[in-house]
């Protein structure tokens, strides 16, 4: 999208705001910000100290912190089902262990695969206008689900479609980072993904602190949650994250897609490889994430929830609130230490508490049980921090001196596409979980399954990043 000048027609109130000052007395005219129609940024320059120091630091200040609230946004209602799902039965709804399961994995499906089209999104219509239409979009889930969730004879088949469509908010992480990636100078670019990656994440906890209580506070004296408001209470916010969007938001004319270098990755190992180490981080962030609310209903339902002044208060919350607090942990770990080193002994000690879990159901211990499963989300934070810190410099070793597309446009690309493929674990570990309950009754062969599969992924990890001898390892990847 080409941005318009000004001889077009006369700008709005917000735009004679946001437009190009009189230059001041020293100041280069290059040095100003210029906003033209549509609130398009035709001469951002984040590496220039002058104009980083000068506009340029407030300007991203500002759309990183809309970014951060539209993706925070995005991540609740991603995960929305994950805690509405225990109170269908609640409300009349007939469905089967599977279908629960499949309700709480199709968001994580749906969004995974949106997460490679959304990552071209930025460029293509800029990233104010896609934070508008991808906040939006969030209004057909929620609408849904307050329109549907108060009458139990809606169809099983129509509650998977609405289920699927709150894969838009997982759609809306490759969008954001895209976007704020292009705000910030090199030197400050991973401190503010990491900020806009972990505000997103915190979505997950929000959502799940808050369903239970807000549809059983507005139950109006009824022993029914009133489920319909699962999707009611964040229409406001997503009119609000809207219209900030609208008014303080910009797009950046030199934003362009990346097509050449993302094709170029794709031939590129290491993105595999650590895509397959993303789902083990990430992946299981995201699938325990949304089956966990299902595993303590199902494990002991007596503590699903707690009644606090009259409202339903899931424990469930506290997982994935310590998982998205850790996340910049493992990131300033790695820099200290090294990705790898800290992605492959996450791994080991997920394998751990994994198995601690089967082996310590016999206890009976609700108390047990998420002590081991905070543990667990809090290794699966910080191995999404180093895991994450180590693409670009697995890039910047691996690809040679002499190729076109260079490390750091296959970094940049390899980004998006391994947060993607990473959120398939999202659909997988619920599914497996599925599997193993449908299969023997329990789930204690999915927890064996995962515990192997962490100690596969922590050897794959020495094998290929801290073997000695190898260039990462020299290099403490």
């Amino acid at each position: 999208m080409t941005p318009q000048p000004y001889s077009t027609g006369p700008l709005t109130d917000t735009e004679q705001h946001h437009a190009a000052p009189p230059a001041e007395v020293g100041q280069a005219p290059e040095d100003r910000l210029v906003v033209e129609r549509g609130r398009w940024i035709t001469n951002w320059q984040p590496e220039n100290s002058r104009f980083w120091e000068g506009p340029g630091r407030v300007t991203a200040r500002i759309n990183l912190i809309w970014s951060v609230f539209c993706e925070f946004l995005g991540f609740a209602v991603w995960q929305l089902w994950s805690v509405t799902v225990v109170f269908l039965p609640q409300v009349g709804f007939d469905l089967t262990t599977s279908q629960q399961f499949w309700l709480v994995s199709l968001p994580p499906l749906v969004g995974a695969t949106l997460r490679v089209p959304y990552s071209f999104t930025v460029a293509m219509f800029g990233g104010r206008n896609w934070t508008i239409v991808s906040s939006l979009l969030l209004l057909i889930p929620t609408l849904a689900m307050a329109f549907s969730l108060g009458n139990p004879d809606t169809p099983t088949w129509v509650l998977f479609a609405i289920a699927a469509a709150a894969g838009f908010g997982g759609g809306n992480f490759a969008s954001s980072m895209a976007n704020i990636t292009f705000f910030y100078p090199a030197k400050e670019k991973g401190a503010a993904l990491g900020v806009n990656a972990a505000g997103g994440n915190l979505g997950v906890a929000v959502a799940q602190f808050t369903v239970p209580i807000v549809v059983t506070a507005f139950a109006f004296g009824t022993f029914q949650p009133n489920l319909p408001m699962a999707g009611i209470f964040w229409i406001p916010f997503i009119l609000l994250a809207t219209w900030g969007a609208w008014k303080y938001m910009h797009n950046l004319s030199h934003a362009k897609n990346d097509l050449k270098g993302s094709l170029s990755t794709l031939k590129e190992k290491h993105l595999w490889i650590i895509a397959v180490l993303y789902i083990g981080t990430f992946g299981s962030f995201m699938g325990f994430g949304s089956v966990f609310p299902t595993l303590i209903n199902m494990t002991f339902p007596e503590f699903s929830s707690f009644q606090v002044l009259g409202a339903a208060l899931s424990l469930a919350f506290m997982g994935p609130l310590v998982g998205s607090l850790a996340r910049p942990y493992g990131g300033k770990l790695a820099d200290r230490i090294g990705g790898a080193r800290i992605t492959a002994l996450c791994f080991i000690l997920m394998a751990g508490v994994t198995a601690l879990v089967v082996l310590t159901l016999p206890m009976a211990s609700f108390w047990i049980y998420l002590l081991l499963f905070l543990t667990l989300f809090t290794l699966t934070g910080i191995a999404n921090g180093s895991s994450y810190r180590m693409i670009p410099l697995v890039f910047k070793l691996s690809v040679s001196a002499d190729d076109r597309v260079g490390h750091e446009r296959k970094a940049s690309a390899a980004l998006g596409l391994i947060g993607a493929v990473g959120g398939y674990g999202g659909f997988a570990i619920p599914q497996i979980l599925n599997f193993s309950h449908n299969s023997t009754g329990g789930f204690d062969v999915a927890f064996w399954c995962f515990a192997a599969a962490y100690i596969g992924f922590a050897g794959l990890t020495w094998a290929v990043y801290m073997r000695p001898g190898t260039i990462f390892a020299k290099a403490n990847v």
